[in-house]
């Protein structure tokens, strides 16, 4: 190696690390909140992304506390591609949002959401329900 390549090396491998963290895609958020009529210590909600042609993706599951409940699911928003060379696509979106009631591990309700339908910016990287959710425990 020549003296100026030495000296260079340090500067490009800053330039493709730069490079490589400002092609990565954000990271955005579902919230989903809600209520559930007829709450017991024993109810939970879990929330599944699911994305086109029926692909499960990321999932959470929280408490019911004093009849509500709040849960964020991170998504990372690149989709695949199997050209690893092509530029990154940041537009990945669940389809659908399924939230299912659990007492003791058995499902009491469960909803089935559009992303699209149900779902509004509520900033930049995260979504929020259009109009309030609510779970019947008695079902």
């Amino acid at each position: 190696m020549s003296a100026v390549t030495k000296a260079l090396m340090p500067t490009l491998s800053i330039l493709v690390l730069c490079g490589v963290v400002q092609s990565q895609c954000p990271v955005d958020t579902v919230v989903v909140k809600g209520r559930v009529e007829n709450a017991t210590a024993n109810h939970k909600v879990r929330v599944q992304l699911v994305y086109p042609k029926k692909r499960p993706g990321e999932s959470g599951e929280v408490t019911v506390e004093n009849g509500a409940f709040q849960i964020p699911i991170e998504f990372v928003t690149m989709r695949s591609s199997i050209f690893s060379n092509l530029p990154k696509r940041c537009s990945r979106k669940p389809q659908t949002v399924v939230i299912t009631l659990l007492n003791d591990n058995q499902e009491s309700d469960r909803v089935f959401l559009d992303f699209t339908k149900n779902f509004k910016p509520a900033d930049a990287s995260a979504y929020s329900l259009r109009s309030e959710l609510v779970l019947n425990a008695s079902r």
